[in-house]
């Protein structure tokens, strides 16, 4: 059950809000329709229901606002506008990557889409789907958690009467087994057709909240539906009469032979048809635009370039078959966002082609570093001239690491919209994870691919081990992996790819230069002896010759651009926890 109380938007500079001051009640085993003609604040209505917008008001689901819900999407299936995918992404793929953050075994992937008819679809990428199959794509990420309620916007959108048809049984279906359905249209037909309760908007205000019998009676108007081979003629004839007579009829000419006669009656429209010799196919009383509830679709209503008829598709008043109820859920495990991240990284080639970009670039620059000389080995290993920034390895693991967030915002697969994409820090961790090891693995290819590049090239003269490779190796693993976290916190703070590439190069460009201009001031003191003082703070000897490589890594953080990352990752960890923070008590 839904209770909205008072749902209002905030104003609009000096226009009144968009949504002001709406309340009604959605009933579980029954479907509700919201109608209203476009910019009546249906869809503006739904985003304050699912608190994706900022407003005044509170919202129920079963007695709970949306907020205290554990796991929202096994209580609300949302389906608003198109599926936020990445376009490179496949069907398949997407549902299977909503399975493992919504913790639902990926077998349901499968299950769903034999339910909406994208059986055949499967393997297709998302950014080639018609607009019919996006809905239901749409419809089968909604149901994809086994929710209790569906609440869409405007689902029937670009679908063909047959798969409207189908769709109408689905939330039959839905609200027979219990659950409550929540949808929007712009069509009196529709929501006469299918809903039990109509809640009618105006201008963002509530003006009818009525039982669908009282809403076709009071808020649509009768008519004569008429089907003639002469339709043109008829409709003359029908108008002329009716000035004879002063009546006041209205007469719409609509698709093919087809007429909507208002204000008048099913006699009088077959009396004139019969006293002129009109051949009439169909003569039939309606209510407004609803047509007749339990007719058959004609002949002319299927195309042949309707698409394809999903599996189960209904009559017209039959029930559409739902996918199996999910009887075992696997507990909560903080290996969830692990699985998320690690199939939202792996389902499109971005990060692939990232990396084979990075290793050519990498391997002809440490090649042409070789010929013009006066390159030190550790720099001509890593492909780091003076005169770049960062190395490519390490603006490829940046790149990378701003896309981890930046595509989250771009294509949101854990929210309804892009500006409630959430921060939870296990997100975040996996996140961090996934972006190390892809940075490590990004570093070790490069000084492999570099080292074989120059091997061939030049023989085994620059190939040699450098005797500090120990102390390299770690500065070289640090430095990739920092700036893959840089990456992944900026972007995920100023929800851009490129705003978490932009933080990656104000390390050197601008950080870098202000901590060395504080290590070059006067100093009158020094660190030296800092492991042997921390080993006699602990009290206990360092295993395996542990104050070295605790050594290493304060030396490492004391150089400037070590320095400058460790300061920069700080202040983006904490910008990134204040956001969350800020974002929960809002």
């Amino acid at each position: 059950m839904i209770q909205a109380i008072g749902l209002t938007s905030n104003p609009r500079k000096e226009l009144p809000p968009a949504v002001d001051d709406v309340s009604f009640e959605a009933r579980g085993g029954r479907v509700t329709a919201i109608v209203g003609a476009p910019g009546a604040g249906k869809t503006t209505l739904l985003k304050l229901l699912l608190e994706l917008q900022q407003g005044r008001g509170i919202t129920y689901f079963r007695g709970r606002p949306l907020h205290r819900i554990a796991h929202p999407s096994r209580e609300v299936g949302v389906l608003l506008g198109e599926v936020p995918g990445h376009p490179a992404r496949t069907v398949r793929g997407q549902l299977r990557m909503l399975c493992a953050a919504a913790g639902v075994p990926v077998r349901r992937a499968d299950e769903v889409l034999e339910v909406v008819g994208l059986v055949s679809l499967r393997d297709e990428r998302l950014g080639t789907l018609s607009r019919g199959m996006d809905r239901r794509l749409g419809l089968a990420c909604a149901l994809l958690s086994d929710p209790h309620t569906l609440v869409l916007d405007d689902p029937a959108d670009g679908l063909s009467a047959r798969e409207g048809r189908w769709l109408h049984g689905i939330l039959r279906a839905h609200a027979a087994q219990g659950g409550t359905v929540l949808f929007t249209t712009d069509d009196p037909k529709e929501a006469a057709h299918i809903a039990d309760r109509v809640v009618t908007l105006e201008a963002g205000r509530l003006v009818a909240d009525q039982e669908v019998a009282d809403f076709a009676r009071t808020r649509l108007r009768p008519r004569v539906a008429v089907r003639s081979p002469h339709a043109a003629r008829l409709g003359a004839l029908l108008t002329k009469e009716a000035r004879t007579a002063r009546r006041s009829v209205e007469i719409v000419r609509e698709d093919g032979n087809r007429l909507s006669v208002y204000g008048s009656t099913c006699a009088d429209v077959g009396e004139t048809a019969f006293r002129h010799g009109v051949l009439v196919h169909q003569l039939a009383d309606e209510i407004g635009d609803m047509g007749p509830v339990a007719a058959p679709p004609a002949e002319g209503d299927e195309h042949p370039g309707d698409e394809p008829r999903p599996s189960g598709t209904p009559t017209v008043d039959g029930l559409s078959p739902l996918p199996p109820p999910i009887a075992v859920r696997q507990a909560p495990s903080p290996l969830r966002p692990l699985r998320y991240e690690l199939r939202r990284a792996a389902g499109v080639g971005t990060g692939y082609l990232t990396t084979v970009a990075v290793l050519a670039v990498s391997a002809l620059l440490s090649v042409l570093l070789a010929r013009i000389g006066h390159t030190p080995q550790p720099r001509l290993l890593a492909a780091w001239p003076q005169e770049l920034p960062l190395p490519p390895a390490a603006l490829g693991a940046g790149l990378l690491g701003a896309i981890a967030f930046g595509d989250e915002f771009r294509h949101p697969a854990l929210a309804a919209d892009r500006g409630t994409v959430p921060r939870r820090l296990g997100l975040l961790a996996a996140k961090l994870l996934v972006a190390s090891v892809t940075a490590l693995m990004l570093a070790f290819l490069t000084i492999g691919c570099d080292l074989e590049a120059l091997y061939l090239v030049y023989g085994r003269e620059l190939t040699g081990v450098p005797a500090d490779w120990l102390s390299l190796s770690a500065s070289w693993t640090g430095l990739v992996v920092g700036c893959a976290w840089a990456g992944v916190l900026a972007s995920g703070i100023f929800r851009s790819t490129t705003a978490g590439l932009a933080a990656v190069l104000a390390v050197p460009i601008l950080v870098v230069p202000l901590v060395q201009k504080v290590l070059e001031g006067p100093s009158v003191r020094t660190a030296a002896g800092f492991s042997g003082r921390l080993r006699e703070l602990v009290l206990m000897q360092w295993p395996f010759g542990g104050e070295r490589y605790l050594a290493a890594g304060v030396r490492m953080v004391a150089q400037p651009v070590g320095g400058a990352l460790m300061l920069s990752l700080t202040a983006l960890l904490c910008a990134y926890l204040l956001t969350t923070l800020r974002s929960r008590v809002r």
